[in-house]
């Protein structure tokens, strides 16, 4: 990670090159930024995440092979310090609460004043959540919404393990390591203060989770 004082590395990853190109036009004119590489898959940032160092990454949601979420479960897998964050057309609560369950730091609209992004990095190089105005609006009146207050990352693994997946098979599904699967398992049962799989099946039976999959991500 970089020195203290020293320029955030930012890395922009979105596979509209006109995107990326005018994101770092605008961040190369602040002095605390220093745009270390823009790429164009998630694929490609896991990839070169050791080679570009990054202290943030600028993270769209929809990509060609791998989905901007997937991505960055796995960036914060292989590198739990840097800081996500979504930068995306899409301002629906479900694409907003998701990308804060995957570990993102912030979510900004696109269509944000470009210094917003500016800010927003600075915002989660000091630690804080970002969420931009519009991205705080979507999601505000949701939060009670959801059952036993999991996010929707934990229901859709709580549906599948209710199902009677293993940890494994659950991994294979989400296309996330095994170990990811257990520590969500272990933040859905300390959540809800269950401590058996038998009791997680029957938490879903009575809350409906079983019976549709509208939180899956």
């Amino acid at each position: 990670m970089t020195a203290p004082n020293s320029p955030a590395r930012v890395v922009i990853v979105d596979d509209h090159p006109m995107v990326a190109q005018g994101v770092q036009s605008v961040l190369e004119d602040h002095d605390g930024i220093h745009v270390v590489g823009t790429l164009g898959t998630g694929r490609a940032v896991l990839e070169q995440l050791d080679e570009l160092n990054p202290d943030v990454i600028l993270m769209d949601l929809n990509m060609p092979g791998m989905s901007g979420l997937t991505a960055t479960e796995l960036v914060l897998e292989k590198r739990p310090g840097t800081r996500v964050l979504i930068l995306s057309m899409h301002d629906s609560p479900e694409y907003i609460s998701s990308a804060l369950s995957h570990g993102a730091m912030g979510y900004v609209l696109k269509d944000v004043p470009t210094d917003e992004i500016a800010d927003a990095i600075e915002t989660v190089m000091r630690g804080e959540q970002y969420l931009c105005t519009g991205a705080k609006g979507a999601i505000a009146p949701r939060n009670a919404d959801v059952p036993g207050a999991l996010t929707g990352r934990e229901q859709t693994i709580l549906l599948k393990l209710a199902q009677g997946l293993s940890n494994k098979e659950v991994a294979t599904a989400l296309d996330i390591s095994v170990r990811t699967v257990e520590t969500h398992r272990k933040n859905i049962k300390r959540k809800l203060g269950i401590s058996s799989t038998a009791g997680l099946t029957r938490y879903a039976l009575e809350h409906g989770v079983l019976q549709g999959t509208g939180h899956s991500i």
